[in-house]
């Protein structure tokens, strides 16, 4: 009964069969019609997978000019046609996927023969299309599509260092065997538009987050190349979802008025040179792309994996016609800068976050024992399992830093920690927990102590997270300005201040600002044994001498110490009325503020009259971070062009501007990592100021031949110091999470080789560390050929107008190939 059913239903329904196939034949003869009239104009059609093509488009162009306004207030280089907009290339890739899926639509249903004809037409038209928008210059736009979507290292743009470009990839793993973690997400980006945040979900929608919660980057799958097109649209489609949600990340409106006045103005229209330059340089950057750069090698040396060149240049030290003065702890830098990597200690992990790294460190990461061992019973360090434990005290305050910190308060309230005095120098700081406690007070210490028999103490501080340098009070000057610190503290430093004429209390005095505070915490101010008594009694001397008054003498009965508070003088009246000119006033040619290579002098500068720089105090901080100095006068010209307090002030918005709008969102750093920063060449030390707010602290490097604008950032409430890029940095291995180089290598390589300096970049960042290079375009080129020649991780490059944005992440890989340092054997 059943098939006699459907039978007798399939006859009456044979009456019209045929009339069903005349209309949908005619139908689709009608669309096939409108189609081919169409062909030259494609109308994408709406596929029920896809949301709407044509608002991803604009989402993502929106992404690019956004990105592109922020970055051109990037520069005093930067011109006012470097703030236009060049357009959106990212643009044509969208509309060929529109497309390809359109023309499926209609070839289910038109006949075979006009499908065939159609689709080679539609082959010719979306290969033209596609060679304008996704041609990166290696003539096959498609195929570098295909190896981003596969994740097959780095992205790039379709013009890499050409106009507008933002590249953000890395997707590269670890070649040590470990999957890298470093608690930031890894952006992707697709046609060089923009795919950033670090909260993003990967492209497979899993959960990365680490056991700290932190999202941990993932490399794409990279047996992509075997699977079907519907996965590769797929993938492109998560990460045109990825470009819309980070719609917010980059700062939109006009930000183009900071630091370009001082170029020429050019209006909408590049000059033909620029045009050529830039197409050759371009051209030179294509020729080096894919080339693995420089080969890397290990360094074999003495010191191992606490190799630091300028300190252990054994061949040099051996030369030395005396060690008296501890010219064996000063820097002796090898000739030439090595260009071989550090190599990393066995067991090395990813460093404790801050503030619990204040109290404990990997014991693998500083693997030294002997210093818990002497200093043990004093509090300093001891070990415990896989971790060296800080207990917070010191010789001098073995009941803890902050028990101390807030004794010298006490004593003397004017010292006013975190409002009056905000920047310390700590002299022979131990494993500085000093220094540590201070953020608790709102201060900044820099504490330095000598690479010597005390055992790592300054690699101790570093990796705790705690300001250090490896510097020794020798035979020259400290490489920091006149009248800077508002306080030096010594604890037990065991410094002999007081021999050859007070030369070396007479650099202290160099470096204290009129006024400031000389806390000296040692056995001679509490203890009565002969050689205490004696050292004493010529301390006392020679401060008088030097117009110091004894503010205080305090003792701790809990700690069972004392310290003495010396204050330098504010005017030069003291020094008029002594009946003898002992120590000596320097000669007037005697520049104070000279700190690079100079020898130490038995001499005392002058204080400066009213108005220069020293004859005040300060503003208070935090209100000193943002105000311009009081002796920078408008008569003088800034490092941008603009009147010194304007240019303070604009380097300043700029700043905030670029950290708010930009660095904290969208480079995929999790900050909450990030403790120890350096910024290769501060200016102003607007970089450090735009981070106040985070749990970091800055040291801020003016280069040597750069403009000496440092004794602006002490004055600011911030800290830094004097360097050569061409030589070694006076720290230990793997001691800074972040870099920060704005148009640093450009003038770094006019003196010296770029791959020392990466070598040495890589030396002092951390694995899992950060590098921001912010140059121009060639320079870009060359640092991102060095970074993936160290296996480094390409998490953005961006370019405009000849200037370019790089963030690369240190990997933990190491050459196997050894170089021999003869200059470091021992």
């Amino acid at each position: 009964m059943a098939l006699g059913k459907h039978s007798r239903v399939d006859g009456r329904k044979s009456s019209s069969c045929c009339s069903t196939v005349t209309v949908v034949v005619f139908v689709g003869l009608c669309l096939v019609g409108v189609w081919m009239l169409m062909s030259s104009t494609v109308v994408p059609v709406q596929n029920s997978d896809l949301s709407s093509q044509g608002t991803k488009t604009e989402v993502k162009q929106k992404i690019s000019e956004k990105f592109s306004r922020q970055f051109a207030d990037s520069s005093g280089d930067l011109s006012e046609d470097g703030t236009k907009e060049e357009g959106n290339p990212g643009k044509s890739q969208d509309e060929n996927n529109s497309d390809t899926e359109s023309e499926n639509t209609v070839k289910e249903i038109q006949e075979e023969k006009f499908r065939k004809e159609s689709a080679e037409g539609r082959t010719e038209s979306e290969e033209e299309s596609k060679g304008d928008a996704e041609n990166d210059g290696d003539g096959d736009g498609k195929r570098e599509d295909k190896e981003f979507v596969s994740g097959g290292g780095e992205s790039h743009s379709g013009d890499e260092f050409g106009g507008g470009q933002l590249n953000s990839g890395g997707g590269e793993s670890n070649l040590d065997g470990e999957e890298s973690n470093s608690g930031d997400t890894e952006s992707n980006s697709e046609g060089g538009q923009s795919s950033l945040g670090d909260t993003e979900p990967n492209i497979d929608g899993k959960d990365t987050r680490n056991e700290d919660g932190e999202t941990s980057e993932e490399k794409v799958d990279e047996n992509q190349d075997t699977n079907s097109e519907e996965s590769s649209n797929t993938n492109k489609m998560d990460h045109q979802a990825k470009d819309q949600a980070s719609n917010e990340v980059y700062p939109s409106g006009d930000q183009s008025e900071i630091l370009n006045e001082a170029t020429t103005q050019n209006g909408a229209w590049k000059t033909q040179e620029v045009e050529s330059e830039n197409e050759k340089e371009s051209q030179k950057s294509l020729l080096s792309k894919g080339q693995s750069g420089h080969k890397w090698k290990l360094c074999n040396v003495t010191a191992g994996s606490d190799y630091i060149p300028c300190l252990d240049n054994v061949q040099a030290i051996r030369k030395l016609p005396s060690t008296k003065h501890y010219e064996h702890r000063e820097r002796h830098c090898p000739d030439g800068a090595p260009t071989c990597l550090v190599p990393l200690p066995e067991g090395y992990r990813q460093s404790i976050k801050w503030p619990k790294s204040r109290e404990q460190i990997w014991y693998h990461n500083v693997p030294h024992t002997k210093l818990a061992v002497v200093k043990g019973h004093q509090n300093w360090v001891k070990v415990s399992g896989d971790y060296l434990t800080f207990p917070g005290g010191g010789t001098q305050f073995k009941n803890g830093a902050l028990h101390y910190i807030d004794l010298i308060q006490k004593s003397l309230p004017n010292i006013a920690w975190g409002k009056r005095s905000r920047v310390v120098l700590d002299v022979g700081c131990g494993v500085a927990s000093f220094g540590g406690y201070m953020f608790e007070r709102d201060v900044l210490a820099m504490s330095f102590a000598p690479k010597d028999e005390h055992e790592a103490q300054v690699q101790f501080a570093l990796e705790r997270g705690i300001p250090a340098i490896s510097a020794v009070m020798g035979t020259t000057r400290l490489p920091f300005p006149s009248k800077v610190f508002d306080v030096v503290h010594c604890a037990r430093c065991r410094v002999p201040w007081h021999i050859e004429g007070g030369k070396l209390l007479l650099e202290l005095n160099r470096v204290l600002r009129p006024g400031g505070y000389f806390v000296w915490s040692a056995t001679p101010v509490y203890q009565k044994l002969p050689e205490d008594v004696g050292i004493w009694k010529a301390m006392t001397e020679l401060t008088k001498s030097m117009c110091w008054d004894l503010f205080v003498i305090n003792k701790d009965q809990v700690n069972s110490v004392g310290a003495a508070i010396y204050r330098k003088p504010t005017s030069n009246q003291c020094y008029e009325k002594r009946p003898q000119n002992e120590p000596p006033l320097c000669k007037e040619a005697d520049d104070p503020d000279a700190a690079w290579n100079i020898k130490l002098q038995a001499c005392m500068h002058k204080i400066p009259l009213a108005s220069e720089r020293g004859s005040q105090w300060p503003e208070q901080w935090p209100l000193r971070l943002q105000k311009p100095p009081y002796w920078l006068k408008s008569s003088q010209v800034g490092v941008y062009g603009k009147a010194a307090p304007e240019d303070f002030t604009a380097d300043y918005d700029h700043w905030k501007r670029v950290v708010s709008m930009s660095y904290l969102n969208g480079l995929g750093i999790n900050w909450s990592s990030v403790r120890n920063v350096m910024d290769m060449r501060a200016v102003y030390g607007g970089f450090a100021a735009a981070l106040k707010d985070l749990n970091v602290w800055v040291i801020n490097v003016v280069p040597i031949d750069s403009p000496d604008t440092l004794p602006i950032i002490y004055d600011r409430g911030l800290f830094g110091i004097y360097h050569d890029w061409c030589e070694s940095f006076s720290t230990y291995p793997r001691s800074y999470d972040l870099l920060h180089a704005d148009h640093l290598f450009s003038d770094i390589k006019k003196r010296c080789k770029l791959v020392s300096v990466i070598a040495e970049v890589d030396r002092i960042l951390r694995p899992e560390g950060k590098l921001i290079v912010r140059d121009n375009i060639e320079i870009i080129g060359e640092v991102e050929n060095l970074a993936k020649s160290l296996q480094w991780k390409i998490r953005l490059t961006y370019s405009k107008n000849n200037e370019g944005l790089l963030c690369v992440q240190k990997t933990k890989w190491r050459p196997t190939e050894a170089e021999t340092i003869m200059s470091a054997i021992a």
